[in-house]
């Protein structure tokens, strides 16, 4: 009897298991086949532009020259990232424009182009493109006429893409796109005596007293703005200071009326546990949105964000390291007549110190990016540099740049913050 009884547990347990194997690689191919259809993965290779990605790509480390012919006047126009900030004096330009009656453009590898009330690009392998912009329109011809892709032409406007560069042609204007590698005007820009000097240059310039000279010069960049980008990291980090540590700051008295061993009365300690979680129920970033229309936009207002989201977190957090307090130690120190302050001092904070510095200071760390995105909303720090960067859809090294900043800023953090957890709390000063 009992044989038969283990045998037909045995045979049960075979079947669960069994069961299991087969129900839960359905269950996650059902699930996969469910985000293929509502996610349209399919149409992914439809939407997908490999063009725009290898544009965007190249913008991020290279930059482009604009060499620009006013069809009305023919005047010529130069300038990087076709900015008037960027914009060579008049009769000057790269060595690879050549100035005077008439203008010529060497795109290299024989891309010739020629301004002029006639414009003319030699395509090498293609043949000579013409074109008389006028009030009827481009009056363009073509060596053939079967269009290659690389060329796109209407009524009133061709474009041409190649290897060397990008020629635009309307009845207005003729603009050559020359990309180079770099970025250009990154220290100085073009109107700077400064521009163009190689760095020992530049060592015996500051050794002869214009240090402060240059330095103004790269600071003030009127391209780059590195003097606004570096405050706008300062006002991110500023936002992620403010916002945790006042987060802790008021987290940690309320966290005493959430703990149980602390707070006898049911109703208050309820009352905090859902106050905790109503602000980190809400994300951070509907915090930005709500207070941004109630106090404006600013740094402060992402502050507010991260305070309030944080403040939810730490009491929750706060609150269970204080119910996992040893009770001996408080009654032993109570124990010697003190006082009920001096049993919080000596008593409980350095049983939940390690816990609290800890994830102040990660939260730090972490909120050093959720600054940034919080200040591309509220208009403040980094975040608002980068979408205005992104939005032009023009100077993707720039975003490039402050990419890199904020990288370079979030691991600066990590290291800080490491540091002082091993410092504070485990008293390691060498770091190991």
């Amino acid at each position: 009897m009992t044989t038969a009884i283990l045998q037909s547990a045995a045979v049960a347990q075979f079947n669960r298991k069994k069961w299991f194997t087969i129900a839960v690689p359905l269950v996650i191919l059902a699930y996969f086949a469910y985000i293929f259809v509502s996610f349209d993965v399919a149409g992914l290779s439809e939407r997908i532009n490999l063009n725009n990605a290898r544009t965007l790509v190249s913008d991020s480390y290279s930059y482009k020259t604009h060499v620009a012919q006013n069809n009305r006047d023919g005047s010529i126009a130069i300038s990087v990232e076709g900015e008037r900030k960027g914009q060579y004096p008049q009769g000057t330009g790269p060595d690879w424009v050549s100035l005077g009656e008439t203008t010529v453009v060497d795109l290299g590898g024989g891309h010739i182009i020629t301004f002029g009330p006639q414009v003319r690009y030699n395509i090498p392998g293609y043949g000579l493109v013409t074109a008389r912009p006028d009030g009827t329109g481009v009056n363009a011809v073509f060596p053939s006429g079967d269009l290659p892709d690389f060329i796109n032409a209407s009524k009133n406007r061709v474009m041409m893409t190649t290897d060397a560069g990008r020629f635009t042609i309307t009845r207005a204007r003729a603009e050559v796109f020359k990309y180079s590698f770099g970025w250009e005007l990154f220290f100085f820009t073009l109107d700077s005596p400064y521009y163009g000097m190689g760095p020992a240059e530049l060592a015996a310039k500051a050794f002869s007293g214009e240090a402060g000279a240059i330095w103004q010069a790269f600071w003030t960049n009127k391209m780059w703005r590195h003097g606004d980008v570096f405050w706008a990291l300062f006002e991110t980090l500023l936002m992620a200071f403010l916002g945790t540590f006042g987060a802790a700051i008021v987290a940690l008295p309320l966290a005493f009326f959430a703990a149980r061993n602390f707070t006898r009365l049911g109703a208050l300690r309820f009352a905090a546990r859902r106050l905790f979680d109503f602000l980190r129920g809400v994300d951070g970033l509907i915090w930005t949105i709500v207070l941004s229309r109630a106090f404006g936009p600013g740094p402060l207002t992402g502050a507010l964000a991260i305070l309030l989201t944080d403040t939810g977190t730490f009491g929750k957090m706060f609150s269970e390291a204080l119910e996992n307090v040893d009770e001996k130690q408080i009654e032993g120190i109570a124990s010697t007549g003190a006082k009920p302050a001096q049993r919080y001092r000596f008593g409980v904070f350095p049983q939940m110190m390690p816990v609290l510095l800890s994830q102040v200071l990660y939260y730090l760390e972490s909120n050093t990016r959720s600054a940034t995105i919080i200040g591309a909303i509220t208009g403040g720090g980094i975040g608002l540099l980068l979408t205005q960067a992104i939005a032009t859809q023009k100077d993707w090294e720039e975003v490039t740049y402050y990419i890199i900043l904020i990288i370079l800023l979030v691991m600066a953090m990590d290291t800080l913050s490491g540091w002082l957890r091993r410092k504070l709390i485990k008293g390691d000063e060498g770091g190991h």
